[in-house]
């Protein structure tokens, strides 16, 4: 059987000018030697102009001159795997692309120089942000019904001068929800003041509220401007509220049903025209009842309860919150890291993120600082994260079934919802739902 014959060399050309990716190629002194079509498309560069010019001027990137894809190859004879970067093409627009290079040699071995191909990802990065703005909302993401609830809730509320308590555990958000609670409401203008009633002790918070005249104790010298007054026209927001004393409880109360205020040591009384929004990760029910927060009080921060889901409660979230944070971090430490390796991807779609989202992004940041290639890999990890990532993998042994009371305890919990149980057990559904026909058979 005679053997096909191979292209000849003047059909190359054409070869690859049928290629949707951009080829171009540069001898030894980095100076382009060929330009395809796609190449042209792409970079806005005619062939013309592109054949015989050093490709920096060209492939215009922040990398050329630091982590040149093409050099690295032709220097250490390696292919480059895809990495993703931005060019400028030649109207100066910035087009995001994914690039790989490798050496180019003649049929001796001889080095001729390197081969890059690249690939327009504009159209890729539009629709990532098409999905990601259908789960957002201003700097909130989700996709968890219970929270889109929130979103859509949310401008109404803004509208209002009502007082809203922002409910849920340390890291879910409750400062972005206030923000933009503040941002959408008629006095979005004005400033938004936040006052962290667990954060200073009652002499000096309630200076802090309030305000203090010259002399009104040891020290004040001057007259000093409470956050009441700097919120004035606009919003004050008291975050951890349930940590505030109960002295305090009484004064504030007085400044919610009156709007009125004194500073400390003046007879002057002030209007307070600024909107409340409260916050606390505290069951203020519960303190109530334990006489450690007042009730008038309660009834009045409690006029509009949101109440902010914990990111356990909300996994479908967990992979969104994880690309949001790696854009924004690799852009602020200017690297280009195109995602997670799938063994780091495992561990933290296994994390319970007792910290919520706070913790989340602290995760992240930590991983790319740390991350000196194109991926987050499990060693950029925190050995917490590991550990605790590769038990939950791991779950219970598959021939030891827990127990019928751990079952339904874990059911329970969750309000019935399957999926959440088997996570909280560490086993998958097909495996909680085996462990159920067990404990209907134990009761039979």
């Amino acid at each position: 059987m005679l053997e096909e014959p191979c292209p000849r060399v003047e059909h190359l050309a054409t070869i690859l000018d049928s290629v949707a990716d951009g080829v171009f190629t540069v001898d030894c002194e980095m100076r382009v030697t060929s330009f395809n079509r796609a190449a042209e498309e792409i970079t806005g560069f005619p062939r013309r102009e592109a054949l015989g010019q050093p490709c920096c001027e060209i492939f215009r990137t922040a990398v050329c001159f630091t982590q040149c894809p093409v050099r690295e190859a032709i220097e250490t004879g390696r292919s480059v795997p895809p990495r993703e970067i931005d060019i400028l093409d030649r109207s100066n627009r910035e087009v995001p692309i994914s690039v790989s290079a490798a050496a180019l040699r003649d049929d001796t071995g001889a080095l001729l120089g390197g081969v890059e191909t690249f690939r327009d990802l504009s159209q890729v990065h539009a629709l990532k942000r098409e999905v990601e703005g259908k789960h957002s909302f201003r700097e909130l993401v989700s996709r968890s019904p219970a929270m889109r609830r929130l979103f859509d809730v949310i401008p109404e509320v803004a509208a209002s001068e009502a007082t809203v308590l922002l409910q849920g555990e340390s890291g879910t958000g409750k400062e972005l929800f206030a923000r933009a609670l503040h941002d959408l409401s008629p006095r979005g203008r004005g400033p938004l003041v936040v006052v962290n009633c667990g954060a200073l002790p009652e002499s000096l918070l309630e200076v802090e509220l309030f305000g203090a005249k010259r002399g009104a104790y040891t020290g004040a010298v001057e007259d000093r401007v409470g956050r009441l007054d700097r919120a004035k026209g606009g919003t004050l927001f008291l975050d951890e509220i349930g940590d505030l004393p109960l002295p305090l409880q009484v004064k504030l109360l007085r400044v919610l049903e009156n709007r009125e205020f004194q500073p400390l040591g003046s007879g002057k009384t002030r209007v307070a025209d600024v909107r409340f929004l409260a916050a606390t990760h505290r069951d203020l029910d519960a303190m109530v009842r334990a006489g450690t927060f007042r009730q008038d009080l309660f009834f009045r921060v409690n006029v509009v309860p949101l109440s902010i889901p914990p990111l356990r409660d909300r996994p479908e979230d967990v992979p969104l919150l994880l690309d949001m944070a790696l854009d924004r971090f690799s852009r602020v430490s200017a690297k280009r890291i195109r995602g997670f390796s799938p063994g780091a991807l495992r561990l933290l779609l296994a994390h319970p993120y007792p910290g919520n989202v706070r913790e989340l992004l602290n995760l992240v940041e930590r991983a790319v600082i740390l991350c000196r290639g194109p991926e987050i890999r499990p060693e950029h990890l925190p050995p917490s994260v590991s550990e605790r990532g590769s038990a939950a993998l791991q779950g219970p042994a598959r021939n030891v079934p827990a127990g019928p009371e751990a079952v339904a305890d874990a059911l329970a919990r969750h309000g019935g919802n399957r999926t959440r149980a088997a996570r909280d057990l560490g086993v998958n559904r097909t495996t909680l739902w085996r462990w159920e026909k067990q404990r209907q058979a134990v009761k039979l």
